[in-house]
């Protein structure tokens, strides 16, 4: 299955900076590759919470579409809220 999530590309970085993204409903994460510049980004919750809930999210190719340049990665990591169904930062890597 394909999944597709709009994101943007942060300048803020730190962890303040990714609080307020949170409490604004949005989820930092990176993406970062082989030979490829790391890339910090934004998106928002909603967009993630339910495609990841799917077996083959995590081994399946993602399609970003940042900044309305589409890019394919991979989800690497997620770390999620202790309690909380919310998750709080996503690691991809370039497919």
């Amino acid at each position: 299955m394909s999944y597709t999530i709009e994101a943007q590309t942060r300048t803020d970085l730190g962890k303040g900076s990714s609080r307020r993204l949170r409490r604004e409903g949005k989820v930092p994460a990176i993406i970062y590759g082989v030979g490829k510049a790391a890339v910090s980004i934004a998106f928002e919750h909603k967009d993630i919470i339910n495609i990841q809930a799917n077996d083959d999210f995590y081994t399946s190719e993602l399609t970003i579409v940042l900044d309305g340049k589409e890019v394919k990665v991979r989800a690497q990591a997620m770390q999620r809220h202790v309690f909380k169904p919310m998750i709080e930062h996503v690691d991809f890597v370039y497919a």
